[in-house]
């Protein structure tokens, strides 16, 4: 049986990763044990909005070409997207509990604005689903893809505009991060382990796809 490279890597990656970060990184002095969702937080958060950002070039791009392989790399894109969005909202309200108090506060304008790029995303999910024309569903879902990958940058800034439970950001600095060495090192391991997952399911997800499709023109063409 043949072992595909990328998601055997990709998955080796993010074990010794996880790893690293529960036994081989020193806690954090104020939050303790809680600080190690930081390591699958934070990179999730990176991964997610790689994906969307990639889900609007290459939508973009489709309504220029009319390439299906960009329409279709958008598709698997974005829902690998949505499943890091899920970990994210998931992940961050376990840390926000020990740290804050609270699994979640509205008042926050990054987390409901997080939670509303996953509902843009969802809501491309099935827009999908509910047209028949590929050419319609291409077409509209390329408009909400690049619509929706518009609050990525809000996202980011908002911690910067508003009142926030979110610190300031400490590795993105334009100074230099402030996180000590042993914990920056893991910190860039899970965002290199966790992009080569991203890679890794996008990859399949697109694979599954161009079968789908090539499937369905033979359907067609039989008719």
């Amino acid at each position: 049986m043949k072992i595909s490279w990328l998601p055997t890597l990709a998955g080796a990656a993010v074990i010794g990763t996880v790893i690293r970060a529960v036994f081989f990184t020193p806690l954090e002095a104020r939050q303790g044990a809680a600080q190690k969702i930081f390591y699958i937080h934070v990179p999730a958060a990176w991964v997610a909005f790689l994906a969307f950002f990639l889900v609007a070039i290459a939508s973009g791009v489709y309504l220029w070409l009319r390439d299906p392989r960009l329409d279709r790399f958008a598709e698997s894109s974005a829902e690998v997207g949505v499943v890091f969005t899920t970990v994210v909202l998931i992940t961050g309200p376990l840390w926000a509990k020990p740290i804050w108090g609270t699994f979640w506060a509205w008042w926050d304008v990054r987390l409901v604005s997080t939670l509303f790029l996953w509902f843009i995303y969802v809501s491309y999910i099935v827009l999908r689903g509910a047209i028949e024309s590929p050419e319609l569903r291409a077409r509209y879902s390329a408009v909400l893809g690049i619509l929706g990958a518009l609050l990525i940058p809000f996202i980011h800034l908002s911690v910067y505009l508003f009142a926030t439970m979110h610190p300031m950001p400490i590795v993105g600095k334009p100074s230099a991060p402030s996180l000590p060495i042993e914990m920056l090192i893991t910190l860039m391991l899970s965002l290199v382990s966790f992009t080569l997952l991203y890679f890794a399911f996008v990859r399949a997800r697109y694979n599954y796809a161009a079968e789908r499709d090539a499937a369905a023109a033979r359907t067609d063409h039989d008719a």
